[in-house]
């Protein structure tokens, strides 16, 4: 092989690896953060769910935690599962008292206001009510 058809090769390679690259790094992926979900209206048993100061879940796009002992609605939170900077699904982390993306790091406060970036947009927050051992999230 001559020297320039060997420098051809390595073009064509690197221009098509980069571009592979490009497409996968691109901010937003494939689909951009994913909307907060809407018209969101379920319950659950405290009962067999949600018991220990800490525990948490995620359902219907939402992520519920309980913060304290007690069943008022002060004793928990909901906001959206999906972090608003690229849409993965957050985390809580007890120790700290935040939601924490595991991809970049942003976080959150219990309510879901931005507290470190990348993400720049809060985190929908949903409704609580608690009757008796019934949990409901709407919003």
């Amino acid at each position: 092989m001559d020297r320039r058809s060997f420098l051809s090769d390595i073009g064509i390679t690197l221009a098509v690896a980069c571009t592979g690259c490009l497409a996968a790094c691109s901010k937003g992926g494939t689909n951009g953060p994913t909307p907060p979900p809407q018209g969101v209206n379920f319950s659950l048993d405290l009962n067999t769910t949600l018991q220990n100061i800490g525990d948490s879940l995620v359902k219907s796009g939402v992520i519920i935690v309980r913060l304290a002992a007690g069943n008022d609605p002060s004793s928990f939170t909901a906001v959206q599962a999906a972090c608003t900077h690229e849409g993965t699904i957050i985390g809580y982390n007890t120790g700290q008292g935040i939601f924490i993306c595991p991809l970049h790091g942003s976080e959150f406060s219990k309510s879901g206001t931005v507290l470190v970036g990348p993400a720049s947009a809060n985190l929908r927050s949903y409704t609580i009510s608690v009757v008796g051992e019934t949990l409901t999230i709407t919003g």
